[in-house]
């Protein structure tokens, strides 16, 4: 380590990890998380010994190039909330508490580090001010800037730190990776919200994947990143810490901007503001849309987010299509193949790699960890093992395991490997008696009656807990609290069994969940879910079919048997007409075009449609405003409309 480095280290350590003790852990916490007890100590300390913890090169290279960092990165959204606090977390100082499993607190460390840096000559980034990085490629003219962010308002702080030492030069283009929303959502502080001529260079299918994913599932979706992202938690020693992939996603205004230059095969050349960039599309690896690229005039590899500093997820918790593991392998495979020369490595999570060998040893070891788990699975189920039994068996060989980059922070080595199970089998394990099994609160009723009844039920749970038999006492005491959900004591248990299982998790989301869980059974779930308004920038770029694909899913099917009615729709301000017809408790659309007359007649513009979305137009006082003009009895329009549910999303999870 040279001595520049050195000094950005103990600068890094002063300001962001100290050397302080590890926090006390006796009593409840605010949130009324329990204390960690002595077997999760242990277990903790135990994995603390098991691991070098210090001993590794990402410590130096996460501060390497350094330029300024924001001394008080709180951001504000529109409305007045803080949606980005990095000072938050300034507990995650020295030591492990034995709250936090040591290797996550390590990464959460490692993810503390924020600033703007230097990765290599006309590369930088700044980190640490949203869950993804943004990087600034200086073109011939001005700047080239990848992934801009998940919020307009993180962007643009981001933005203002890298033009205060960079300087004012023009953005000429930006570059979106891939589909997911902290790789684009924020882009609209960048290039406004009409044709500013800015290129945005992006892979195929990105609008339908980006403006689609969270459409049709989006309610289940964003419940449950409540648990994956532990959104209610308090962020201290016994709450969240951090994703593992960063610290948080900022929830703060959204948008999107349509490409202008399309990526679809993988050695596709282009030239962006006098800049050569060669990108490899690697379509269904960790999006279903999403590309890498390389700059040769650097020896520059831009790993998107098909390789990271942790194992990823091939499943996410919150709930996506599973991802192809193989397919993953095979692209990182592929451009250690095609970009072998490279002498930097940066990607859009965590801190770049340098050196031509050390990036190689890099890409292997995750190249070989995705298709590990993908190859070991298979095997295993063609030999009769099920979901549970795979992830309970599997363990990566120590040439895998002993690479931090490999290990589960953000994804875990036993979800991922039902994923592989689920791509290929789906959810059923060929067991009968899982087949058609009885729902969690009927199935609970028994098992506690068969048991002895709660009370025999809630001594043996204890009696588990006592023993640290956690993952066991779980299980016990879900079936008690389905079966009797007033059951105080049961869920106070369950709670306090819920925060041990999350202080051991290695992985931040598994974490995060556990002492969601806990939190919910002690206060309830949340009263209310997020603003939907913050997705208006989204909505305005997404294609209308896809609107209507949502609305098919929320038609209340029993409601609307017997009912046969056609409606077509003209976006005035879009010259767009779509014909609505409900049948069959479904409901069918498509473009407008020759054939039966519609009962109903609408016509509306763009805009005023999206407000009804976001709630920000009353139905009842939309249909029967000047602002929609209706062919048809009004009073049918509300009976359609009526037919549909309009679902808040806080539905219990822990609880029945």
């Amino acid at each position: 380590m040279n001595r520049f480095n050195l000094v950005l280290l103990v600068v890094f350590f002063t300001v962001t990890t100290g050397c302080g003790q590890p926090p006390a852990t006796t009593g409840q916490d605010a949130e009324g998380h329990t204390p960690p007890t002595q077997i999760t100590a242990r277990v903790n300390a135990d994995v603390e010994k098991s691991l070098d913890l210090d001993g590794n090169k990402d410590f130096q290279n996460a501060v390497k190039g350094f330029i300024a960092r924001d001394p008080d990165l709180r951001v504000t959204g529109r409305q007045g909330a803080i949606i980005w606090d990095q000072p938050a977390y300034g507990f995650m100082e020295g030591k492990a508490p034995a709250s936090v499993n040591p290797s996550l607190w390590r990464q959460g460390r490692l993810n503390n580090i924020h600033g703007l840096f230097k990765v290599t000559e006309g590369i930088y980034q700044v980190r640490g001010h949203d869950l993804a990085n943004m990087t600034f490629i200086r073109g011939k003219t001005g700047w080239i800037i990848v992934d801009p962010l998940t919020a307009e308002e993180t962007a643009s702080r981001a933005l203002a730190l890298a033009r205060k030492h960079l300087g004012n030069d023009p953005v000429k283009a930006v570059v979106i990776t891939h589909s997911h929303i902290d790789h684009f959502g924020g882009i609209r502080s960048i290039t406004g919200s009409g044709d500013t001529g800015v290129r945005v260079v992006a892979p195929r299918g990105v609008m339908a994947e980006a403006t689609s994913e969270n459409i049709i599932a989006g309610m289940a979706m964003g419940r449950r990143s409540m648990f994956m992202y532990g959104k209610n938690l308090a962020r201290s020693p016994r709450g969240h810490v951090g994703t593992g992939l960063g610290k948080e996603p900022a929830y703060g205004t959204f948008g999107i901007a349509r490409p202008t230059d399309i990526v679809d095969h993988t050695g596709q050349e282009m030239v962006i503001d006098g800049v050569s960039f060669v990108f490899q599309y690697a379509p269904h690896t960790e999006a279903p849309a999403e590309m890498t690229f390389y700059l040769p005039g650097q020896k520059a590899f831009c790993g998107a987010e098909i390789v990271s500093h942790t194992m990823h997820n091939l499943y996410t918790l919150r709930g996506t299509k599973i991802r192809d593991a193989l397919a993953w392998s095979n692209a990182i495979n592929d451009a250690i193949r095609r970009f072998g020369d490279a002498r930097v490595y940066f990607g859009c999570h965590h801190w770049p790699v340098w050196g031509n060998a050390e990036i190689m040893a890099f890409l292997k070891k995750q190249r070989d960890l995705y298709k590990y788990i993908h190859d070991q699975t298979v095997r295993m189920f063609n030999q009769g093992y099920t979901p549970a039994e795979i992830a309970e068996e599997i363990e990566l060989p120590r040439s895998l395991s002993s690479v931090f980059a490999n290990r589960g922070y953000y994804g875990s080595l036993r979800h991922n490997a039902r994923a592989v199970y689920q791509s290929y089998l789906g959810w059923y394990d060929g067991n009968p008696a899982n087949l058609n099994p009885l729902p969690p609160a009927e199935s609970g009723r028994r098992y506690v009656e068969m048991m002895g009844g709660a009370g025999a039920v809630f001594e043996k749970a204890e009696a588990f807990f006592d023993k640290g038999e956690y993952r066991w006492t779980a299980q016990v005491l879900n079936h008690l609290v389905f079966a009797f959900p007033g059951n105080e004591r049961a869920k106070a248990l369950l709670a306090r069994t819920y925060d041990q299982l999350g202080y051991q998790a290695e992985s931040a989301p598994w974490r995060d969940v556990y002492l969601t869980g806990a939190r919910e059974l002690r206060h309830g779930p949340p009263e209310k879910g997020m603003d939907i308004s913050i997705m208006k920038g989204v909505f305005e770029k997404t294609p209308i079919p896809y609107f209507f694909d949502s609305m098919a899913v929320r038609l209340i099917g029993p409601k609307a048997e017997g009912e046969d009615i056609r409606v077509n729709i003209r976006f005035t301000d879009l010259d767009e007409t779509y014909s609505l017809h409900l049948e069959n408790s479904v409901l069918h659309h498509a473009a407008a075009g020759p054939g039966a007359e519609p009962d109903i007649s609408i016509d509306i513009t763009h805009g005023l449609f999206i407000r009804m979305l976001l709630g920000q137009a009353g139905l009842r006082e939309t249909v029967f405003s000047d602002e929609l003009s209706v062919t048809g009895s009004k009073l049918d329009l509300l009976r359609f409309l009526l037919l549909f549910e309009k679902p808040s999303g806080l539905f219990n999870i822990v609880t029945p």
